[in-house]
């Protein structure tokens, strides 16, 4: 991803999109012009307080709009004005690839990128087998909370040393094992907080936008 050289105009639609589980609140963030792909974020654990505004999601989004990717954020069933209930991933992920052929039918021809964060990052890792995407970014993975499929080998693993809530060492065995990327942020716990501007580089810099 190239830094921009200015402050990116975004125009911010929001809407519920038609999925499984009834319709999903979502947030698409458009630089409009010059678009380059798009990038779909998937927030943390919907019964632990996750949503489309939890800042590590908001961080990843504002990121790719500066780099001219339209970004786009849906809330999981069950959160805010999205219809359903929880349902473990599974669920989830049927409601994602149902947002992402809603939205590529308005951005034909542009690629997508994943992004999750913690639960986030389970959902889009099972996404990702039924959605071509340039490329899979993985933020605070919790490794040892689900079972995680092998990812593809381009996908890029972002964590802090100092995570409270899945142990880093987890995280980094399951990287090692696959051979995958690693953008390691020293003394950041689970949540960055005080780390965002080092997250923000480390998706920066993992990201092909």
């Amino acid at each position: 991803m190239k830094q921009p050289s200015t402050t990116v105009r975004v125009k911010r639609y929001k809407l519920r999109i038609p999925v499984p589980a009834g319709k999903l609140e979502t947030v698409i963030d458009d630089p409009e012009t010059g678009r380059r792909g798009l990038l779909l974020v998937a927030h943390p654990h919907p019964l632990h307080g996750g949503s489309m505004e939890n800042k590590v999601v908001t961080t990843l989004a504002k990121a790719a709009n500066e780099a001219g990717w339209v970004s786009v954020r849906p809330n999981f069933r069950g959160v805010g004005m999205s219809d359903g209930e929880f349902d473990a991933g599974v669920g989830e992920t049927d409601d994602l690839l149902a947002v992402a052929r809603f939205v590529e039918a308005s951005y034909p021809g542009l690629p997508w990128t994943l992004a999750g964060f913690s639960f986030g990052a389970f959902v889009q890792h099972r996404l990702r087998q039924q959605l071509d995407a340039q490329r899979l970014i993985l933020v605070a993975p919790a490794v040892t909370m689900y079972e995680f499929d092998p990812v593809p080998s381009d996908s890029v693993v972002i964590y802090g040393t100092a995570d409270e809530l899945i142990p880093p060492a987890a995280i980094q065995l399951w990287a090692d094992q696959q051979h995958l990327a690693q953008k390691i942020i020293p003394d950041a716990g689970h949540f960055f907080h005080g780390k965002l501007k080092e997250l923000k580089q480390a998706f920066i810099e993992a990201c092909p936008c």
